[in-house]
């Protein structure tokens, strides 16, 4: 393990997903060794200031990212800080929170990646980009029944972010080491998701192309890896369906426990990775989302190991 802790950056637009998924790695590497920050506490203003001032919190003069670099860089030095506390349901600010890192410490929000001195403090970086139609939904979702607000208020307030939405949080999208997009099949619903993986060569990732092959014809129907571009740039791409079975993805999440393990034995997967709630409240298990927390999760250990120095 490293000497100082291990920080992964989690990046994406409001109801991208961030908080779900990075649910599932803290599950992998156990919640007592695990830190979660959000940098949306970092806001410069509250909820009447921002309507006052007529800025949203997407823009970065609505928040304070040079005290977001200054933290980051105390906790990649294993040092403790007095972080703010935003209350999404009030609009206003909490008492600050002591937060001394463990050996790992997940940080996500809307800005993580603004700044090259933030960008310099993570190991592992990863931007989510599920289709607009999709985050749209699921942005009313979670805010109409964990927020108070009603549909329209809802729709009102992101044709408001939207010009920032464009300008600032989507080309963080360019800076990341993996971009994550669920996106729905031709005739799945919304619980039943696939997921197209971006793996940039800024970190070294699994050969997929190989455990994928050695899977044989009945896993390719399933899950797939191909050369491609993204923002201009070569990249290899994962996607795996939200119809893959146990038996389809069983090799590619033993490949990728093994390494996790150091080789050593294949780990045991947390029996409700991967679970997300339909929309009558049911849960279901999503094999897209538990193979992107188990790849986030391996580069963490990659990079506790001292591989991406």
């Amino acid at each position: 393990m490293a000497q100082r802790p291990i920080i992964l950056g989690i990046v994406g637009d409001s109801a991208a997903g961030k908080t779900t998924l990075t649910r599932g790695l803290a599950q992998i590497l156990g919640p007592d060794n695990v830190t979660i920050i959000c940098t949306d506490d970092y806001h410069r203003y509250d909820r009447k200031q921002r309507a006052e001032l007529g800025i949203t919190a997407l823009h970065p003069d609505c928040n304070y990212l040079d005290i977001i670099q200054q933290h980051l860089a105390l906790l990649r030095t294993g040092q403790p800080i007095l972080k703010p506390i935003y209350n999404h349901k009030t609009g206003t600010f909490d008492p600050p929170e002591y937060i001394k890192p463990r050996n790992f410490v997940v940080v996500e929000g809307l800005l993580g990646f603004s700044t090259r001195g933030m960008r310099d403090c993570y190991d592992v970086k990863a931007y989510l980009a599920p289709p607009e139609s999709l985050r749209t939904r699921w942005k009313i979702r979670r805010d109409t029944a964990k927020r108070g607000y009603s549909e329209e208020q809802v729709l009102g307030e992101m044709a408001k972010r939207e010009p920032d939405s464009e300008q600032f949080i989507r080309p963080q999208r360019s800076t990341a080491d993996l971009v994550v997009s669920f996106y729905p099949g031709q005739n799945g619903p919304d619980t039943q998701l696939n997921v197209r993986l971006v793996l940039r060569p800024t970190i070294p990732h699994p050969d997929f192309v190989d455990v994928i092959e050695r899977s044989g014809a009945h896993t390719r129907s399933a899950v797939r890896v191909e050369l491609d571009r993204d923002m201009g740039k070569p990249v290899d791409v994962l996607e795996v369906d939200g119809h893959a079975t146990d038996e389809q993805v069983k090799e590619l999440q033993d490949v990728l426990c093994e390494e996790m393990a150091n080789g050593s034995q294949l780990c045991n997967i947390p029996a409700d990775l991967g679970k997300v709630t339909g929309t009558t409240g049911e849960t279901l298990q999503s094999h897209p989302l538990a193979i992107s927390q188990l790849l986030i999760t391996y580069h963490m250990l990659k990079a506790s190991r001292g591989v991406y120095v």
